[in-house]
């Protein structure tokens, strides 16, 4: 899924065709050598972005028809990423505004929804994703760079303070967003020492700090391969996740609701977008 950041580097060409659809004759720019029309701009920009600003247009209509999202949806999708992207956030807010960062949302909440309606988890891919974590763990840690830190959470803990919360708020690393989570992974896969530790750890178990050259972890084993029936339900769900996070299947999705919908395009320069497009422009 192309995450709101990424989507607005599209959202110039959309805002600037939509601004000239009207008023062809509108002057945009004034020079000694002529002046530059709305109308001259729109063909141009239809030429090099048309086709790609069309489908991004036509798929929201379709899906928005299709699926529903609430405003306390797009709210908290918002929420979400002002506290992933800081300063980036607020960035881009001020260039294209929090109107347009809603839109952006919405189609992404729509296209997620979609993938959800149509991106099946077979048996056999849960099987396989089950026969693949063979010698691998699940772990989260709480990533810091000095000793006292280290020693201030630990004790936090101790008073039982929740893991993935002070993860959020002490790790200095990606993990934090995911309240530490570090996924599945073999001894070979992270540092040496920061593997003897997590590998030797029970499920649940909370390790002291422990020092690596990427600074002071603590380390919390949360899952261990075990029994594929006791696995089955939580791995298929994982696999639904990851599916729901690749980008070419969601789009595959999609495309599956765009078939069923009526689309005429009517600009004889674009009437062949929904023929050859895969949509793989999107926001």
């Amino acid at each position: 899924m192309k995450k709101i950041a990424i989507a607005a580097i599209t959202a110039t060409s959309v805002l600037a065709l939509s601004a000239c659809s009207s008023g062809d004759n509108d002057v945009i720019a004034k020079t000694d050598a002529g002046n530059v029309t709305k109308g001259e701009l729109y063909t141009n920009m239809k030429k090099t972005a048309g086709a790609s600003v069309l489908t991004q247009l036509v798929q929201e209509k379709v899906l928005a028809k299709k699926y529903k999202v609430s405003d306390k949806e797009i709210d908290t999708k918002l929420k979400e990423y002002k506290t992933q992207l800081g300063d980036q956030y607020s960035a881009l807010k001020q260039q294209y505004g929090e109107d347009y960062l809603k839109d952006q949302v919405k189609y992404e909440l729509l296209a997620q929804k979609a993938a959800k309606d149509n991106i099946k988890v077979t048996d056999s891919d849960t099987k396989e994703y089950y026969d693949g974590l063979k010698g691998k763990i699940r772990a989260s840690h709480i990533l810091v760079t000095d000793k006292k830190t280290a020693d201030e959470v630990e004790k936090k803990l101790k008073k039982g303070e929740k893991f993935e919360t002070l993860a959020k708020e002490y790790s200095t690393d990606n993990s934090k967003d995911n309240g530490g989570d570090l996924g599945w992974f073999d001894k070979k896969s992270m540092d040496e020492t920061f593997s003897k530790a997590a590998f030797g750890l029970k499920v649940g178990q909370v390790s002291d700090p422990v020092k690596t050259k990427f600074g002071y972890h603590i380390i919390k084993k949360t899952e261990e391969r075990g029994k594929y029936d006791d696995m089955k339900k939580e791995l298929k769900e994982e696999v639904l996740k990851q599916k729901l996070n690749d980008n070419s299947a969601v789009q595959a999705a999609i495309q599956k609701v765009m078939k069923k919908a009526d689309v005429t395009v009517e600009d004889k320069d674009l009437k062949d977008t929904f023929n050859t497009s895969t949509s793989s422009e999107s926001k």
